[in-house]
C-alpha cells in the first residue's frame, strides 16, 4: 500500500522489474552525472545499491553530505518507473509512457551511476562484488534493492501472458495487457488475485478490481460480469478502519471475495486459473475466467538470500526505528528489501528516507541515532475513476492520517491527489531528496496534536 508521504500511490519502486521494455518514448535528457559499466573508482565514501525510489532519494541526500564525487549508485536498469501509476495504466486512465524516465535523468548530477548488478556483499570487508568480478569498497553502504517478482512460481507463467484475457499491473511488460483484457471483456468471471507472500503495495491487487467494476458499469457490461477477489489473506485489508470501508464498497458493488485462495496455476490456453485452498491443504479449485489479473508472488532479491546482511528470510536486517543494520553499523537499508514490519510502499520509502538521512548524519559524527521511524505507510485505495480512500497507518496498523477529515470515505480530491499531484511530488521532491513524508503537514493540519 502506498503514498509518497501524505498520499502517493502504491507499489514501491524499483526501476527494473520483470522483462522491462528497453526505453520509453521521448524522455527528458540525461543529467550531467558519471555513468559507467564498471566503477570509475574502487572506493566510495557512500555506496548505494539500487536505483529505485529509495536509492535515488538517498543518493541525492548523500550528495549534499559528502559531495557527488564520493557517492555511487549501482543500478543496471536503463529506465526508472513511477510504478504507483500502473494501477491507472491498467485501468486505461493513464499511459505507460508517462510512468517512466531514463535512469540517467533521475540520477543526481555528479553522482556516479555504475550500470551493473551486485553479485555478492562482503560486509566484514566493507565491499561488494559486481558483475565481471569487480570489487567496490565503501565506508557507508545503503541497500535499496527493492523486491523481486516471481511469476515463474505460478505454473503456466510468465508464458501465459502471451495469451489474451490475462494481465498484471506489476510489470511494464504486462500492465497494458490488463487494460486490453478489460476492454475485450464480454461475459464471465473477472478474477483478481493476491499471493501467499509479502508484496509491494498490498492495496494494488484490489484497486484494479474496483476500476474494472467501474469500467464495466460505464460500458454497460457489468451485469454480464462476475467479479471476484481471490486472496491468500484472511482479511480484505490489514487496518480495520479501512477494511470496514472497503467491505461496504464490495457489498454495494456485488463483488465476491474468496479468502485463503492462492493462485498456483494458469492454463491460459483454456482460460482456467487453479487455486489452492489454504484452509484445506491439498484441495484445489479451478475457475474459468474471461479476465484474470495476476499479482505475482514476491520475495527478496536473489543476492540478499543467505547474505550476511540479511535475516533468515532474505530481507536486510535493520533496526525498525533507525534503519541502521543490526550487526554492521556502517550499513543501512531502505524500502522493499528490508525486514521493516510495515507495508512495502513508496510512501514508506519517503518517510524512511527522512529518518535515514538523520541516522546517517549522526553515525558519520560518531553519534547514536535518535530519530525514530514510526512505520508510516500509506495506500491511496482507488475505488473508481474519480474516487480514493486514503489509507495511512503506522507499525501498529493504527490510522496515522494527514488530513483532519475521515479518510476512510471515498473522495474525489484524494483521487486527483493520487493521479495528478503525487507524480509531481515523486519526480520533483522525493527523488531529489527533499520529501521525507507528510509528518510536518500532518502536524500542521492537526494543530500539533499528531
Amino acid at each position: 500500500m502506498s503514498a509518497i508521504g501524505a498520499v502517493s500511490s502504491c507499489f514501491c519502486l524499483r526501476p527494473g522489474v520483470w522483462l522491462l521494455k528497453p526505453g520509453m518514448q521521448k524522455m527528458s535528457s540525461f543529467g550531467l552525472h558519471t555513468a559507467a559499466r564498471c566503477a570509475a573508482k574502487d572506493y566510495y565514501e557512500v555506496l548505494v545499491l539500487g536505483g529505485g525510489a529509495g536509492g535515488i532519494a538517498m543518493s541525492a541526500r548523500m550528495k549534499r553530505k559528502v559531495g557527488a564525487a564520493n557517492v555511487a549508485v549501482v543500478e543496471p536498469s536503463k529506465t526508472h518507473y513511477y510504478q504507483p501509476l500502473w494501477t491507472l495504466v491498467g485501468g486505461g486512465a493513464k499511459q505507460l509512457a508517462v510512468s517512466g524516465r531514463p535512469t540517467g535523468s533521475v540520477m543526481p548530477k555528479g553522482v556516479e551511476w555504475i550500470k551493473s548488478q551486485v553479485t555478492a556483499l562482503d560486509p566484514d570487508k566493507n565491499c561488494v562484488w559486481l558483475e565481471n568480478d569487480i570489487k567496490v569498497s565503501y565506508k557507508y553502504l545503503i541497500i535499496a534493492l527493492g523486491i523481486s517478482l516471481h511469476y515463474e512460481k505460478i505454473k503456466g507463467l510468465p508464458e501465459g501472458f502471451n495469451h489474451p484475457k490475462i494481465g498484471s499491473n506489476y510489470s511494464a511488460q504486462t500492465v497494458e495487457k490488463t487494460w486490453k483484457a478489460l476492454q475485450d471483456f464480454k461475459e464471465g468471471n473477472a478474477i483478481f488475485t493476491f499471493p501467499n507472500t509479502p508484496v509491494k503495495c498490498a492495496g494494488a491487487p484490489q484497486k484494479i478490481m474496483y476500476l474494472s467494476d467501474a469500467y464495466l458499469r460505464k460500458t454497460g457490461r457489468r451485469s454480464k460480469a462476475n467479479i471476484m477477489f481471490n486472496t491468500s489473506l484472511g482479511v480484505i485489508f490489514g487496518v480495520k478502519k479501512y477494511a470496514d470501508a472497503l467491505l461496504e464498497v464490495i457489498k454495494e458493488r456485488s463483488i465476491a471475495v474468496n479468502y485463503k485462495h492462492n493462485l498456483i496455476e494458469v492454463r491460459a490456453d483454456k482460460q482456467e486459473a487453479v487455486f489452492e485452498n489454504l484452509d484445506k491443504p491439498g484441495v484445489t479449485e479451478v475457475y474459468q475466467y474471461e479476465m484474470l489479473h495476476v499479482t505475482p508472488p514476491m520475495g527478496p532479491p536473489a543476492v540478499l538470500i543467505n547474505s550476511p546482511v540479511s535475516d533468515e528470510s532474505g530481507w536486510v536486517d535493520v533496526d525498525k526505528e533507525t534503519l541502521q543494520h543490526k550487526k554492521y553499523p556502517n550499513i543501512f537499508g531502505i524500502g522493499d528489501c528490508t525486514n521493516l514490519p510495515t507495508s512495502k510502499t513508496a510512501a514508506a520509502v519517503a518517510a524512511q528516507s527522512g529518518v535515514l538521512d538523520k541516522t546517517i548524519s549522526l553515525v558519520m559524527k560518531n553519534k547514536l541515532p535518535v530519530k525514530k521511524y514510526d512505520g508510516y505507510t500509506s495506500c491511496p485505495l482507488v475505488t473508481g475513476y474519480n474516487k480514493v480512500i486514503l489509507a495511512e497507518f503506522d507499525y501498529n496498523a493504527q490510522p496515522l492520517e494527514t488530513f483532519p477529515i475521515d479518510q476512510s470515505k471515498e473522495r474525489v480530491t484524494m483521487y486527483h491527489m493520487k493521479a495528478d499531484m503525487m507524480p509531481l511530488l515523486y519526480w520533483n521532491a522525493l527523488l531529489k531528496g527533499y520529501w521525507g513524508g507528510p509528518a510536518p503537514v500532518r502536524k500542521l493540519m492537526h494543530l500539533g496534536l499528531k
